[in-house]
Order: structure tokens, then C-alpha cells, then sequence
């Protein structure tokens, strides 16, 4: 393995897969893939350098031009990587919702970011980011439709997951969906090369868009509308207010094998049990992809491998609820391992 790199962006992708060796029932192996393990922490890095590069290569964007787009944050977070690495003003717009730590690391990394109405939900931050690249002619990502997406995983997410797995049998494949990048870049890669695998989908409980059943409408224009089904729910990253294309992609393909929801408490508690039972750092996304999985292991036979997706790192989540419970300040347990000795005592 290389320890020296030309620059930040050849160290996207490569993220390990972890047993899980304290959540999983009895019988059943489960294993999870790190993404925060990605230089700037989200399995976004590497749909952010996908579409960059595959922009530079089709010359649909040009030295020095500006990129846009809109972002529930990961994926803002992994483009201004990508953009001050290779010299591209940066432009994202995403709703006032989401954490206020991927504004910050955002500008910390250079870029501009345009905050739209929460209530206009993500569908809402798309097309102000649509209006803007087409006002400015600025390179718009299109990250839920862009096929580079979905690309950049088949040929990395995917070939890491089935190396992985090379001397043993893969038997389910959990992930939630956003963009849907993830999804069908991987899964029709494992339909082809390891079809005994079932690929299984998870959403909110409260947000069930695909499970509802109802097809996801345009306007006039061609861009997403909210969605029906949608209401808001703490997964930040996971199932905006519409269906992507590259998710309905999957859908349409007959990629996926099962559906499940999550309540937005499960993926909290289960966050929370990766990092004080397994010691692993995630987000809200990551512990809904775990309750998700540990679901499938429910009814999973004797000795199944399952593989859950923990998308990105829980210190994007610091002022969500997920942090809610976790004070500054010491609380009566640790006031009385302080008070246990004389001297050198805090109590304000």
C-alpha cells in the first residue's frame, strides 16, 4: 500500500470493511464499509471527484469556471476539495435544515455557500442552484442524475466491495440512497459479477418514497417537484424530497431485491451503539443503514455475510439532535469520580 500521494485527491476511496463484532446476532456476520474513512469524511468524496473529472475530460467544464450545485453538505464538503485542489471557484446551495457544521467547512475550504428556505426542502435548493449556473453559465453538477456518479462507484465502491469479498460469499448488500450514485453504481456491478447477492434499500420510516409506490413528477423545466411521500426526517444525505433519476435508474433496472424503513429514533440508537459498543464515529445516515441491516439479520440464515454502507463521519452532526444528550458540562457521574480525590476540583 502507497504511503506517499501526489496530492489529497488519491486518497479517495479504498475504505475498509469492519466487522461488526458486538451488534451482530448471534450466527450472522456483519460487517460495515467505512466511508468516513474518505479524506474529508463522506462516501461523497468520491462522487465529487467522478464528476469533476469527467467534466475536465468531456470538456464540459473549462480551466477556472465556476462549479455549482446543490448539497445536503457531504457532497458540498467533498467538492471544495476537489475544487481548491484543483484551482475551481465553488458555489453550493442547500437549505437552512441541515447541520451548520458543513456550512463552516465548507467556506473553510473556499467555497461560496447560498443558504435557501427550509421549507422548500432539497427540491427547493436544486432549482435555485439550477437558476444560478444557468444565469452565470457556471458548470452545474447534477450529482442526482449525472452518470458519472454511478460510474465512479461501479468502478471503485464496487471493485473494493468484491475484493473484499473475493474468498467468500456476499450475501446481502445494505444502503441507503440520496443521490442514488451509490445504489446503482454498485449494485448492477454485484448483479453482474456476484448475483447471489441481495441488494436491499432502506429509507425513512416517515419518508418512504419508494416504498410508497408513487412515481416522482417534473415541472415544466424537467426538475424533480417534492415529492408526496416526503416528510422531514433527521437522516441528513439520505432521501431528499424527490427520487433521483439515479435512483429510480435502479429501481427501473430491477436492481434492488428488498425494501425497509427506519424509524429516525432507530438510526439515532444505533449511531450511538456504533460508537460506545464498537468504538466507530458516524453519522444519523450511518446508524439508519445499521438498524437497516441488523433487520435483515432478523431472518437471515445461519452464517450470512451482510455488508452495510456507514456513509460519513458523526462530526457533521454535532448540533443535530443526535448530540442532543451529551452535555458540556459534567454530570453527576463525573462530578463524583471528580469529587473522589481532595483537590483539583471543577464545578463550574
Amino acid at each position: 500500500m502507497a504511503n506517499r500521494y501526489n496530492n489529497i485527491l488519491e486518497t479517495i476511496g479504498g475504505t475498509p470493511v469492519v466487522k461488526l463484532g458486538k451488534l451482530a446476532p448471534e450466527g450472522v456476520n456483519l460487517y460495515a464499509k467505512i466511508e468516513a474513512f474518505n479524506p474529508m469524511g463522506s462516501v461523497k468524496d468520491r462522487l465529487a471527484l467522478g464528476i469533476i473529472e469527467a467534466a475536465e475530460k468531456s470538456g464540459d467544464l473549462k480551466p477556472g469556471q465556476t462549479v455549482i450545485e446543490a448539497t445536503s453538505g457531504n457532497t458540498g464538503i467533498g467538492l471544495a476539495m476537489v475544487c481548491a485542489q484543483k484551482g475551481y471557484p465553488l458555489v453550493v446551495t442547500m437549505a437552512a435544515s441541515f447541520s451548520i457544521e458543513r456550512r463552516k467547512m465548507m467556506r473553510f475550504l473556499g467555497a461560496k455557500v447560498i443558504i435557501t428556505p427550509a421549507p422548500k426542502k432539497g427540491s427547493g435548493m436544486l432549482a435555485k442552484a439550477v437558476e444560478l449556473a444557468d444565469k452565470h453559465g457556471w458548470f452545474l453538477c447534477r450529482q442526482f442524475e449525472n452518470e458519472a456518479n454511478a460510474d465512479f462507484h461501479s468502478r471503485t465502491t464496487a471493485r473494493e466491495i468484491l475484493d473484499d469479498f473475493a474468498d467468500e460469499k456476499l450475501d446481502y448488500w445494505v444502503t441507503g440512497y440520496g443521490t442514488g450514485g451509490t445504489l446503482k453504481g454498485v449494485s448492477r456491478v454485484l448483479k453482474k459479477e456476484s448475483p447471489d447477492t441481495k441488494v436491499v434499500v432502506c429509507e425513512p420510516a416517515n419518508a418512504a418514497l419508494l416504498a410508497s409506490g408513487t412515481e416522482q413528477e417534473s415541472d415544466a423545466q424537467g426538475n424533480p417537484v417534492s415529492h408526496p411521500a416526503f416528510q422531514p426526517h433527521p437522516m441528513q444525505g439520505w432521501t431528499p424530497d424527490f427520487i433521483s433519476k439515479l435512483t429510480a435508474d435502479s429501481v427501473d433496472s430491477g436492481l434492488i431485491d428488498q425494501k425497509l424503513t427506519v424509524a429516525g429514533d432507530d438510526a439515532m440508537r444505533c449511531s450511538k451503539a456504533l460508537a460506545q459498543q464498537e468504538g466507530i464515529f458516524v453519522g444519523i445516515s450511518a446508524g439508519g443503514t445499521l438498524a437497516a441491516a441488523l433487520e435483515v439479520a432478523k431472518n437471515a440464515p445461519k452464517g450470512s455475510n451482510i455488508l452495510c454502507m456507514l456513509p460519513d463521519t458523526g462530526e457533521r452532526y454535532l448540533s443535530t439532535p443526535l448530540f442532543g444528550d451529551v452535555s458540556v458540562d459534567m454530570n453527576e457521574a463525573e462530578l463524583e469520580i471528580s469529587h473522589s480525590t481532595p483537590n483539583f476540583h471543577f464545578e463550574g
